[in-house]
């Protein structure tokens, strides 16, 4: 009688022990990325190569 009155102590214990699952009151947190944004620069280089070639045009047209 006392091993069964034991087993039925550490069955109600263990029962409420493991009542709740593992996490239950604690969610696990979210974890978002990180944005970044990059301003992008206005790059020159457009107008540069064309004005580049009318200014070697002109010369070999003044050259001629």
């Amino acid at each position: 009688m006392k091993k069964i009155a034991l087993a039925a102590v550490l069955s109600a214990a263990a029962s409420t022990a493991f009542a709740g699952g593992h996490g239950s009151k604690y969610a696990e947190p979210v974890i978002e990325p990180e944005i970044i944004v990059e301003e992008t620069r206005k790059s020159s280089a457009g107008i540069v190569v064309p004005i580049m070639l009318l200014v070697l045009i002109a010369a070999a047209v003044a050259a001629n």
